[in-house]
C-alpha cells in the first residue's frame, strides 16, 4: 500500500528519485532484518514520554536515517557505531546517551548486533528531564550521565539484568525518567502547549497567528520556541510540515485528492523533495520503496495516530 502511494505521488514528481547525499550511497539495511516495538509510557509520564521504543537487529553492520526530532534517551545495549549529522559532523554512540533536539535528519552507522532500548521526548519532556536550553545543545549526542549522573550507570545494568523483557526494561526507563524529572514554569508549560496547537492548525500554520495564542510578543515567542523546541517558529513549522506530510504520503488510506492537496503545500517538486530530504534524510520516492526501514516506522502516520499523546497532531485526521 505504500508502495502505491508513492505511485500516486510519483505521477506528480517525475524529477530525482535518488538522493545525491551521503546516505543514499549506502546501501540501508533491509527492512526485514530490523525489529522496532513500540511500548506506551505509564500514564502519569504522557506529558513527557511520546513512547517507548526498542530496536533489534542482529546484521554486522547497519545503515539507515532518523527524521529530525525533539530528542531521545536512548541505551545500546549492545552494538553501537556512529551518527552523521546535517553539517557534515560524526560522533560516536554511547552506551547511555541522549540525541538532543535535531534540526535535519540523522544518518546512522552502527555496528551489530544492535539491540537499543528508548524514549523519545516531548518538548515537555525534553525541557523537564534535562534542563538544557534545546537552542544550544542541537543535533548532538550527549552522555546521558550528564543529566542523569550516576544514575546512568545503574540504568545500564538494570536493563541488562532484564535482557529480553521489553516491557520490564520500559518499566525501569519510566522510573527514571519519572524520578529525575524537574519543574517547568507554568506559564511557558502554557507557551510549549500553544506552539504545539498552533503546529496542529495547520499543515503550513502562519507565524503571524502564534503570539495571540500564545499570548506573548512574537520576539518572546521566538525566544521560547528555540529554548524548548531548538529552532525559532518559521523553522519549526517547516519542520513539522515535511514530517507530516510525509506520514501522510506513506499511508494507505490517503485518497489521490488529499495528495495533490498535500503537494500544493510546496511551490514546487523541487521543493518537496528538497525539504523531505533534509527532515527525513531521503527524497519522496526513497522513503516510500521500503529501504529505510527504521525511518518508514518512526516517520509513519503510526506515530501521530496511535502513539499517544503525540505532539503537533496531524491537522484534520
Amino acid at each position: 500500500m505504500v508502495r502505491t502511494n508513492g505511485a500516486m505521488l510519483n505521477s506528480g514528481i517525475n524529477g530525482e528519485d535518488v538522493d545525491p547525499s551521503a546516505a543514499a550511497a549506502v546501501e540501508l539495511t533491509a527492512r526485514e532484518r530490523i525489529r522496532l516495538e513500540f511500548l506506551p509510557p505509564p500514564e502519569p509520564l504522557r506529558p513527557f514520554v511520546t513512547t517507548f521504543y526498542s530496536l533489534r537487529c542482529d546484521e554486522r553492520e547497519i545503515h539507515d536515517c532518523l527524521p529530525a526530532a525533539v530528542g531521545y534517551l536512548t541505551v545500546n545495549l549492545s552494538g553501537g557505531g556512529d551518527l552523521h549529522f546535517a553539517d557534515g559532523r560524526s560522533e560516536p554512540s554511547l552506551e547511555a546517551m541522549f540525541l538532543t533536539p535535531t534540526t535535519a535528519a540523522v544518518r546512522i552507522a552502527l555496528q551489530g548486533p544492535w539491540h537499543m532500548i528508548g524514549a523519545a521526548l516531548s518538548p515537555l519532556g525534553w525541557a523537564a528531564l534535562t534542563g538544557l536550553h534545546a537552542g544550544s545543545v542541537v543535533d548532538r549526542v550527549l552522555p546521558a550521565s550528564q543529566v542523569l549522573g550516576s544514575l546512568a550507570d545503574d540504568l545500564v545494568q538494570r536493563l541488562r539484568d532484564v535482557a529480553g523483557d521489553d516491557s520490564a526494561q520500559a518499566a525501569i526507563l519510566a522510573e527514571v525518567i519519572g524520578s529525575r524529572l524537574r519543574p517547568v514554569k507554568p506559564r511557558h508549560i502554557q507557551v510549549i502547549q500553544a506552539i504545539a496547537d498552533w503546529l496542529s492548525s495547520g499543515f503550513d500554520p502562519p507565524v503571524s497567528a502564534l503570539p495571540e495564542r500564545a499570548n506573548y510578543s512574537i520576539r518572546q515567542v521566538e525566544r521560547l520556541c528555540e529554548r524548548y523546541f531548538g529552532v525559532p517558529p518559521k523553522q519549526l513549522a517547516r519542520k513539522y510540515r515535511a514530517l507530516r506530510v510525509a506520514a501522510m504520503l506513506q499511508a494507505p488510506d490517503t485518497s489521490p485528492e488529499q495528495i495533490a492537496a498535500l503537494k500544493e503545500l510546496y511551490f514546487d517538486q523541487s521543493h518537496l523533495i528538497r525539504d523531505m530530504r533534509h527532515y527525513l534524510g531521503r527524497t519522496p520516492n526513497r522513503i516510500f520503496d521500503g529501504s529505510a526501514p527504521v525511518l518508514s516506522a518512526t516517520s509513519s502516520v503510526r506515530s501521530y495516530r496511535e502513539v499517544r499523546p503525540n505532539f503537533a497532531r496531524i491537522p484534520g485526521d
